[in-house]
C-alpha cells in the first residue's frame, strides 16, 4: 500500500510540474493580460493542486493539511483571477483584438470612452 502511494505521489508530482511549466509558458506567450490570466490561473491551479496533493501522498501524516491547502487553492485562485481581470478592465485595458472587421465589430464594446458603471452613476 505504501509503495502504491509513493507511485501515485510521483505521478501527481510529474503532472503538476508539467502543468506549472505550461502555465508559465502560457503567461510568457499570450498577447494580453486577459489571456495571460486565463493561462496562468487554470494551469497553475491544477499544477499547484497536483504538487501539493502529491506531497500529501508521499507524506501520509501531512495528508489532511495538504487537502486543506488544495481546497483553499480551489476557492481562492478563481476569485483572485476575477479580481485582477476586473481591475484591469476598470483601468481601461481592453482585450487584444487583431485589426480588421473583428475590431470594427466590437469597437463599441471595447471603446475606452464607454459609459460609467452603475456604481459610478450613484456616487
Amino acid at each position: 500500500m505504501n509503495e502504491l502511494l509513493t507511485y501515485a505521489g510521483m505521478v501527481l508530482m510529474l503532472i503538476g510540474g508539467i502543468f506549472l511549466f505550461l502555465g508559465g509558458l502560457g503567461i510568457f506567450r499570450m498577447p494580453d493580460t486577459y489571456n495571460r490570466l486565463q493561462a496562468g490561473t487554470k494551469a497553475t491551479t491544477l499544477g499547484g493542486m497536483s504538487v501539493i496533493l502529491s506531497i500529501g501522498l508521499l507524506e501520509p501524516s501531512w495528508f489532511v493539511k495538504t487537502l486543506v491547502l488544495v481546497i483553499f487553492i480551489a476557492l481562492s485562485n478563481p476569485i483572485s483571477s476575477h479580481a485582477l481581470a476586473r481591475a484591469n478592465y476598470k483601468r481601461g485595458n481592453r482585450p487584444y483584438l487583431k485589426g480588421g472587421s473583428e475590431y470594427d465589430q466590437y469597437k463599441e464594446v471595447y471603446d475606452p470612452q464607454e459609459k460609467p458603471d452603475k456604481e459610478e452613476e450613484k456616487a
